[in-house]
């Protein structure tokens, strides 16, 4: 008899919601529901529920991912069940229970708000090829925890946890700092007893009032003008400043293995954001009704903000090597999106013998896919160690037939006519922008050549006319792609051999900056995505041809998308940008199409 597949489907209910379909411990799709809602960090995730019956019309396990319970979800009318097992239930994915059952919990629907670390830890896991390995996750708020303490109540948050995992199924926590609106000097707790929501582990545990690593960045991201969310701006400010001895440490000084935040400098909000305590220090309050990125305070404050957080997850990670005895390290949760840190720990662990893995999906929208890896270990004990998951061409599957091409692009005015890569090669060198749509969409939050921006990385002037055309701040940078053959002439990738997930702003060597000034950061870095052809076929032949034509092996790459919108998901939403800009040419390398739009 034919062994019926198991189907788990795992959820992340808060920002950057997103769905994961596992079939068999395979990923069939993931997505965040901002792709689809158009709505940027979109929470809730039931558009990208609704894909899942393109693939299956039930599921085995509905595994959902949080900071806080289901209790907190929302409550369908009558039934009384929480809204995802009451769509998956509509929608026919999981049975539909007895009407006159009371608590209305389906055995199918398994919530894991308790563990939200150890989600992004799993998904790192089980993605990075270790047989076994310690956990580094900094994150904002995970885990919302009610504790005593001397017998009063606390509710405490997640802000950096340690794990050592191994197969099958094994996330054992060693340390945990939790944060705390409650003012307390701060209590180190050794051999911690976990309780149930830790199967009654034993770690050590630090709850402080202090900020989280997160918190603090949130704090100055805030400070520079924009909401904590959006800390990648921070980092793009950054080398902008210096170093600015009259500013405070963020930093805390203290004899703890972990580190702390200043409570005079960043207030902490939990569980959501901080605040830099400016008038506490005059320097500070400088205020301004423009641009207050142009303020040096502001561009010192995100210099401090990277460089002295960057150091303390480089000394949270010997720490996990110290406690766990294991020298695999994988690096998930907020924290793991910092490119410019991810490439600080290969210069500042390189004689420690430490092999780093950065998960590329470490925002929240990663959870789903970790609560199904979790989910499917956990029930299945497979103990098979995974091959390093490079691939993050997950998105669910698009078809078009030339002529729905020809009705999409017809909704907007667009011209549609018969192209080859040849033709791409000369709109790039006439120095134009040509956008790239293909195959499934990149999960997490970087463009990897499926639905990218292409541009001629040797225009002195690239940097501004893309971001003016993005509608994106002037101090933000851009990416390069490259032919991984071709990536140690160009960049410096301190001991890797490749970088195909853009996780690293690297170094270029000597001699580069002046070739390719369109993609260099005003620090000399790039954000550099490595491309094999066994990767992504069409986009390594783009590139190649590019080179053939002008000597050099890059393209200018950011993501398709204008400021503050989702990455394009559909052909529809491709051309709709395109109309709502001044971009005019969008390839479609499968069909051999190029839309033309004509502000």
């Amino acid at each position: 008899m034919k062994k019926e597949p198991l189907w788990i489907a795992g959820i992340a209910r808060g920002h950057n919601a997103g769905v994961c379909l596992m079939k068999d411990g395979e990923i069939v799709f993931s997505i965040e529901e901002e792709r689809l809602t158009r709505r940027k960090y979109d929470g809730g995730p039931l558009a990208s529920m609704l894909k899942i019956l393109e693939y299956t019309n039930k599921i085995d396990h509905l595994v959902i991912s949080h900071t806080t319970t289901l209790d907190t979800a929302g409550k369908l009318d009558y039934s009384g069940e929480d809204v995802y097992s009451g769509l998956a239930r509509k929608l026919g994915l999981i049975e539909d229970l007895a009407p006159d059952r009371e608590d209305w919990v389906h055995p199918q629907v398994h919530d894991m708000a308790m563990f939200h670390h150890k989600m992004h830890a799993s998904l790192a896991f089980y993605r990075s090829g270790f047989k076994e390995a310690v956990a580094v996750i900094v994150d904002g708020a995970g885990t919302f925890f009610p504790l005593s303490v001397q017998g009063e109540p606390l509710t405490v948050w997640e802000t950096e946890s340690i794990y050592k995992c191994e197969y099958p199924a094994t996330c054992k926590t060693l340390h945990k700092t939790m944060g705390t609106r409650n003012m307390l000097v701060g209590a180190y707790i050794k051999d911690f007893e976990g309780g149930d929501w830790e199967q009654n582990a034993n770690f050590n545990m630090l709850i402080s009032d202090r900020a989280g690593i997160v918190k603090a960045y949130e704090a100055v991201t805030e400070y520079c003008g924009w909401s904590s969310i959006e800390a990648g701006k921070t980092m793009g400010l950054f080398p902008y400043g210096a170093p600015n001895d009259s500013f405070p440490s963020i930093t805390d000084a203290n004899d703890l293995p972990v580190p702390t935040t200043n409570r005079n400098l960043i207030v902490p909000r939990y569980p959501n954001g901080a605040v830099v305590n400016s008038n506490m220090y005059n320097f500070l309050n400088e205020n301004s009704d423009g641009d207050v990125t142009l303020l040096q305070n502001r561009r010192d404050m995100a210099y401090a903000v990277q460089t002295e957080s960057q150091q303390s997850v480089t000394n949270l990670i010997k720490h996990a090597v110290e406690i766990s005895g294991c020298k695999n390290v994988v690096i998930s949760g907020g924290y793991g999106l910092n490119c410019v840190a991810n490439y600080h720990y290969l210069k500042a662990l390189k004689d420690e013998g430490i092999e780093i893995y950065v998960e590329p999906i470490s925002n929240d929208a990663g959870t789903a896919m970790g609560a199904a890896y979790t989910w499917h270990h956990v029930i299945t004990e497979d103990a098979t160690v995974r091959a390093r998951q490079d691939d993050v061409y997950l998105g669910p599957v698009h078809s078009y037939t030339d002529e729905g091409i020809n009705n999409i692009a017809s909704n907007y005015n667009a011209e549609v006519t018969d192209a080859t890569q040849d033709d791409v090669i000369k709109l790039m060198t006439d120095r134009n922008i040509v956008t790239l749509f293909q195959g499934r969409s990149e999960n997490g939050p970087r463009a990897l050549g499926n639905r990218s921006i292409m541009y001629d990385p040797t225009d002195p002037n690239g940097k501004d006319y893309v971001n003016s055309v993005k509608h994106r701040e002037y101090f933000r940078p851009f990416a390069g792609s490259i032919l991984e053959e071709d990536v140690h002439e160009w960049f410096d990738l301190r001991g890797m051999e490749s970088s195909p997930t853009m996780m690293y702003a690297v170094n270029c060597q000597p001699g580069i900056e002046e070739k390719i000034p369109g993609i260099i950061h005003i620090d000399g870095t790039c954000r550099i995505q490595t491309v094999t052809r066994e990767q992504n076929p069409h986009y390594y032949d783009i590139i190649k041809a590019f080179k053939e034509k002008t000597g050099c092996p890059i393209i200018f790459n950011t993501s398709f998308n204008l400021g503050g919108e989702p990455l394009v998901e559909t052909l529809d939403d491709a051309i709709r940008t395109l109309a709502n800009c001044d971009i005019e040419y969008l390839y479609l390398p499968e069909y051999n199409k190029l839309i033309t739009v004509k502000n």
